[in-house]
């Protein structure tokens, strides 16, 4: 017959270590266990308050000061002292996709809301969600993954505005429109703000921070952000072109810099902070915590060595 094995003093400090302490991660998890995500620096006060305040200072100038500071009449205005056009060929090519009535070109504005303010938002913060949950970490999207998207999309929105105030550019419709006519637009103080386009900027913005977001996290199947979401952000900016809302350039621009915030936040503000966690430990959280107990039971304490 078999008779109990007593524990020599050596495995008993090793179990009773395993006991009172956690294990590490790499000793939690086999080493094949994947994916692990990434943890990113955060904090709720930081952020709420850039968030905030960005949004606050965009919609006020929107709102309620922009008959104040829009600038009244142009001053990039694309024409000489004496009146003679002086558009830059790749912009004079691009007003070609601009629609030929004013019902096709309100029809393409209109599409521009709808996906630009609308569709896309709701597309991408969806997609953000559905990668986060593909990976075992819903959570994550209302904690933090939300907020860096909108963080993002307001600090470029708030640029975007800055930017076009200063500049002054005038509008594709409006360049074309005999000088006594320009003051008798819907909106006139909208007549000079065509640099650069702020629904291409606010469209790059979120699908580039949310793809971002979702690579620094080491989220799954995260090329759905960029396959969707890029095609769509592409399409608003080729819509306010339709619209004759804005030129080929200022179009691009705010792509690119669009982009650049989508980039810059998440990686500057939000890098990862070292910290990984499994996927094991993602379904069960409680996995760490039974190791000690495994390893009690290997050490002898069972009764049978």
């Amino acid at each position: 017959m078999l008779r109990a094995v007593r524990p020599s003093f050596p495995i008993l400090a090793l179990t009773a270590i395993l006991a009172l302490f956690p294990l590490t991660p790499a000793l939690a998890q086999p080493a094949e266990d994947a994916p692990r995500l990434h943890e990113l620096k955060f904090d709720w006060a930081r952020d709420g308050v850039i968030t905030g305040s960005a949004a606050v200072l965009w919609i006020s100038s929107e709102v309620l000061f922009k008959s104040d500071l829009a600038p009244a009449t142009c001053r990039w205005c694309d024409r000489a002292p004496d009146g003679t056009d002086r558009l830059n060929q790749l912009d004079r090519w691009g007003r070609g996709l601009a629609g030929n009535t004013e019902a096709s070109r309100h029809r393409a504005g209109h599409w521009s809301n709808i996906i630009g303010f609308g569709v896309l938002p709701a597309g991408v913060m969806g997609l953000q969600y559905a990668v986060g949950r593909g990976s075992d970490s819903p959570n994550r999207f209302f904690a933090q993954d939300a907020t860096i998207i909108l963080e993002s999309a307001m600090l470029a929105t708030l640029a975007n505005q800055t930017v076009k105030f200063l500049v002054g550019r005038e509008r594709p419709f409006v360049h074309v429109l005999p000088e006594d006519q320009k003051r008798l637009t819907d909106q006139p103080s909208d007549n000079n703000l065509s640099f650069y386009s702020g629904h291409t900027n606010l469209a790059f913005s979120l699908v580039v921070s949310a793809g971002t977001v979702a690579a620094l996290r080491g989220y799954e199947n995260q090329a759905w952000i960029w396959a969707v979401g890029l095609p769509l952000a592409t399409s608003v900016g080729l819509l306010r072109m339709g619209a004759d809302k804005h030129y080929l350039t200022d179009v691009a621009t705010g792509a690119v810099m669009g982009a650049a915030f989508g980039v810059a936040v998440p990686l500057l503000l939000h890098g990862r902070t070292g910290g990984v966690e499994s996927s094991a430990a993602r379904r069960s959280p409680t996995a760490a915590r039974l190791m000690p107990v495994a390893g009690a039971r290997m050490a002898g304490f069972s009764g049978v060595f």
